[in-house]
């Protein structure tokens, strides 16, 4: 299911693909969010997890993050760019790398490319992923925040 604000494009006739959408239009603040590797962004030094499923599963983590600070949330994405370095561990890690997805992003499937790539920047990376999310036109109002008590004295 797509946010209002967007709108999946479905050529007539076309098979319907499977976790991804052929196109998206939408309507409202566009937030870039630049490459993400499977790091913990909280380190001063990055670090990275073992396995290609791991890091994605981090990397995806990293980028929805990006995305909720502008005020976004998961299904507001509307592309996102896969950079892999060995497109066959991909393919071996896909099983889990759909479940960090429906953990991570739900059943919103946007716009997806993967690209094979020789090596990525960072040491030991196994996956990037860039996202491009549009958020609604409007930001959502905020939450009120509990009230706090007063100073003792």
């Amino acid at each position: 299911m797509s946010p209002r604000h967007q709108e999946l494009v479905q050529p007539l006739g076309w098979a319907r693909p499977r976790g991804y959408a052929n196109g998206v239009v939408a309507k409202g603040r566009m937030v870039f969010v630049a490459g993400q590797i499977g790091w913990d962004p909280t380190s001063s030094k990055p670090k990275l997890g073992k396995t290609f499923a791991a890091q994605f599963d981090q990397a995806l983590a990293n980028a929805v993050a990006v995305v909720r600070q502008a005020g976004g949330r998961p299904e507001d994405l509307a592309r996102v760019t896969i950079y892999v370095s060995d497109k066959k561990e991909y393919l071996a890690a896909l099983k889990q790398a759909g479940q960090a997805w429906k953990r991570r992003v739900g059943h919103h499937y946007p716009a997806m490319t993967l690209v094979e790539v020789s090596s990525l920047l960072e040491k030991g990376a196994k996956v990037e992923i860039e996202v491009t999310a549009v958020l609604p036109e409007e930001p959502p109002p905020a939450v009120a925040s509990p009230a706090r008590k007063p100073p003792v004295r």
